[in-house]
């Protein structure tokens, strides 16, 4: 029987919290960021909790993760 492996694409995008939910970063940082207004671009900061509908997803990519 082969090891399960973890998709390593999901691996380097998502962080596990302390309480076993997933972190993500935001979309919409990477360009045209002189259209966006400053508020905006400080809302795209940091990380954010996966939703709920989600969380399935990214669980099965990443077995072994816990």
């Amino acid at each position: 029987m082969p090891k399960i492996k973890t998709n390593r694409a999901a691996f380097k995008r998502f962080r596990r919290t302390g309480t076993g939910k997933w972190m993500r970063r935001k979309a919409f940082k990477r360009h045209l960021m002189t259209v966006k207004s400053r508020k905006r671009k400080r809302s795209l900061k940091g990380l954010e909790i996966i939703d709920a509908a989600d969380m399935k997803r990214v669980r099965r990519l990443m077995p072994n993760a816990g």
